[in-house]
């Protein structure tokens, strides 16, 4: 069977898909124009049609557009080749868009039974198809009601630009946006701004009032710039832009739902550190609201396995409006795991070097996992995640807090005490004063002439339960004096949360802890 017509619209080839039932009904269809001969379809028609027969996605039209120079056709303005002895890209974008919409898809419709509205028609591209796509969604919504931008060349001169200077995208439009995590990471040209680009440009439609419910972004973590990943997210673009709830049906009932439980307004990325070579998993919790003109205060906490989830619903409900706490974004650091506690790789990244015979013996009489790569993780945090973050988020830099707990709160310490002035605000929970024999006392020892001569200022805020360890307790009341006796520019607050011990203090400690990094 020949699913494909080749047909010849003016001076424009294209690829025409017609869905099973066409032939056997008078039904009109949605379409969908997809660039690049419709290799994003022709590649994945089996699987299309599975989803068509199982309901998973309606049966629509699809055109497959050929371009005889993309590079001149599907860029919207000129711009200077990447590379020496490649041309130019010659910025033809808007003719190009226009012809599609004026002739072509009247073309389309006067032959085949189309639903002709905007909401009803697609543009879809991989690439600078989605680059294009892009932009026919600012030059003709009247047209293009759905947008489809798989790994669209956000990297290309001038686009952010444009999307800062202009108005948000018609409200009408549905936003399917996709992008592997591994996109661009070994080039050294503008290319390499791929993956922040991306999500820079989804957070600025939505700072400008774009409705969060009509965009979906999509992080593939492993993928690269090829057609293998872009074909992939395919149907789930088409799924997502036409279907009357966005996610799939499934063919089998079933008496529990098997989707997975997310946190609205959250979304995940996979970092890799040039810093410390490991592979981090960060947790970003966004505001409803638009940031306020001095941008969010931020909060960075780590251990985000076991505590992104709490802290990211109890923003989220005690910042409503009108009585509520101001928004803030909440930034977990965590690690690619299920466990809520990362062992190996949170006692290396949270702590200085120490040798066994500066512990206590494992309770479990087990040796102590590697040590002492706070340095490098601080730096990471500092140099490469929160730039990213601020690449994406509008940040209100004199409120940026640090939160740990256990080791965490070590390292939250330890980090006041070295790098004063990379947050504002520092929270301890159940700090491990005790790590190294002491250490932190040495450090701050040493640090209090160099905090004198910068007279940098920090707050801290110090938790432990009531229940805990007495050698817990009792460190975490001693630092706190030795603090508060300082005029060195620490200003701590103690708070003892009765009836709690070393995890359980966790839940408790939220609601003053969200209070301190928004006031």
């Amino acid at each position: 069977m020949n699913h494909f017509h080749h047909l010849k619209v003016e001076q424009r080839e294209v690829i025409l898909y017609l869905p099973p039932s066409y032939d056997q009904s008078d039904r009109h269809y949605p379409v969908a124009y997809v660039q690049d001969d419709g290799y994003l379809f022709t590649e994945c028609l089996n699987y299309l049609e599975h989803l068509f027969a199982t309901g998973a996605l309606e049966e629509l039209i699809l055109v497959g557009i050929t371009s005889p120079n993309r590079n001149d056709e599907y860029t919207p303005w000129p711009a200077e080749a990447l590379l020496k002895d490649m041309n130019a890209f010659g910025g033809n974008g808007k003719v190009y868009v226009d012809e599609v919409a004026d002739v072509l898809k009247p073309y389309i419709d006067n032959h085949y039974r189309t639903h002709k509205e905007a909401e009803n028609t697609a543009i879809i591209g991989g690439s600078f198809g989605g680059l294009i796509s892009l932009f026919a969604g600012y030059w003709r919504p009247d047209t293009f009601g759905r947008i489809g931008l798989l790994s669209a060349s956000f990297w290309y001169e001038g686009v952010m630009d444009y999307i800062r200077q202009n108005e948000s995208m018609n409200n009408d439009l549905r936003i399917f946006m996709s992008v592997g995590l591994c996109e661009g990471i070994y080039k050294l040209n503008a290319q390499k701004q791929m993956v922040p680009n991306t999500k820079a440009a989804a957070s600025l439609f939505i700072e400008k009032g774009f409705p969060e419910d009509s965009l979906r972004l999509v992080l593939e973590p492993q993928g690269t710039h090829d057609g293998i990943f872009m074909i992939q997210r395919f149907p789930e673009a088409l799924q997502w832009l036409f279907n009357e709830r966005p996610e799939a049906k499934c063919p089998v009932k079933e008496k529990e739902s098997t989707r997975e439980f997310s946190i609205p307004g959250t979304q995940v990325w996979n970092v890799q550190s040039n810093r410390t070579g490991r592979w981090y998993r960060i947790s970003i919790a966004k505001p409803v609201e638009p940031p306020p003109e001095e941008g969010y205060p931020v909060l960075y906490t780590l251990d985000a396995n076991a505590s992104f989830g709490s802290l990211a619903e109890s923003i989220r409900m005690q910042s409503r409006r009108p009585h509520g706490i101001s928004p803030a974004l909440i930034v977990g650091i965590g690690y690619d795991s299920d466990n809520p506690i990362v062992t190996n790789e949170r006692f290396y990244d949270y702590t200085v070097h120490a040798d066994e015979t500066e512990l206590p013996a494992r309770p479990d009489g087990s040796p102590w996992p590697k040590t002492g790569g706070a340095e490098e993780f601080l730096t990471f945090i500092e140099e490469e995640l929160k730039p990213k973050v601020e690449e994406c988020f509008s940040i209100d830099h004199s409120r940026q807090s640090l939160f740990g707990h256990s080791l965490g709160g070590f390292l939250s310490l330890y980090s006041l005490f070295t790098r004063c002035g990379t947050f504002q605000r520092y929270i301890a929970a159940s700090p491990s004063v005790w790590w190294k024999n002491h250490v932190l006392y040495q450090i701050w020892n040493e640090r209090q002439e160099n905090l004198g001569q910068h007279e940098p200022s920090g707050e801290l805020l110090i938790f432990v339960g009531s229940n805990e360890k007495p050698s817990m307790v009792k460190d975490a009341k001693e630092l706190y004096e030795v603090l508060k006796a300082s005029p060195k520019g620490i200003h701590p607050i103690f708070q003892e949360v009765e009836g709690e011990g070393h995890v359980s203090v966790i839940p408790s400690l939220i609601s003053p802890l969200l209070r301190f990094i928004t006031k």
